[in-house]
């Protein structure tokens, strides 16, 4: 019988790698706006070098300061999974460094996101391998448990289910249920394309300002 607080459920496939691929040049903040902007992490920042991550939600949930399932997590995910983990957000140890980063990184994962501390932040920030966390901490972490792997997680008042799509940049992380991804997809190239317009005609010296006069006299500002 498992021992109390315990828990390794089978990994959940997640989305198809053709609607993956969509999200790789996505702007943070656009899906943010089509999804209403009541979502996605703020305290989580990346302290990789290319400040990007894309990939499949692979949860852990574990004790604060302690890495044993994130360990069992390194070595069942598979590549392209990005390892998620709900350490309660605290910053007093630090969950992971050089070395399972670098494991991760042999390992083909997309990377690991830590709500929580990690260590090591020189050579993690040297080098391309996405880890997200809230903080830095020189105190390492223990390996005792408990924990649980793919199981719902709350990374900075985010829930995030197994098999999630998780995108994220420098201006923070989001989680998109598989279901829901390719029609977000779809709205997000309109807003990005609106965009391309709108720096086009600022570019040219055209925009038209006249709404935020509009907008004031409706509001009888003006």
């Amino acid at each position: 019988m498992p021992t109390h607080g315990f828990a390794i459920l089978p990994r959940a496939d997640g989305v198809s790698d053709d609607v993956l691929r969509q999200y790789q040049d996505f702007a943070v903040a656009n899906i943010s706006d089509v999804m209403s902007r009541t979502t996605g992490t703020t305290a989580l920042r990346p302290y990789h070098r290319t400040r990007r991550i894309l990939g499949r939600a692979f949860t852990v949930r574990t004790r604060p300061g302690d890495n044993l399932m994130v360990h069992k997590a390194l070595d069942s995910a598979q590549p392209g999974d990005v390892i998620v983990v709900d350490a309660g957000g605290d910053t007093r140890n630090a969950i992971i460094g050089e070395i399972m980063t670098g494991w991760g990184a042999r390992r083909g994962l997309a990377g690991i996101i830590i709500d929580g501390a990690i260590r090591d932040t020189e050579v993690i920030g040297a080098a391309d391998f996405p880890v997200y966390a809230r903080a830095a901490a020189h105190r390492g972490p223990y390996k005792d448990g408990p924990g649980e792997i793919n199981v719902p997680v709350s990374i900075d008042g985010m829930v995030v289910l197994p098999g999630d799509l998780i995108v994220g940049d420098a201006d923070g992380l989001l989680a998109i249920r598989a279901d829901e991804a390719a029609a977000i997809a779809e709205k997000v190239r309109a807003i990005a394309a609106s965009e391309a317009s709108i720096l086009a005609q600022i570019a040219a010296g055209t925009l038209d300002r006249s709404w935020v006069d509009a907008s004031l006299k409706a509001k009888g500002a003006l």
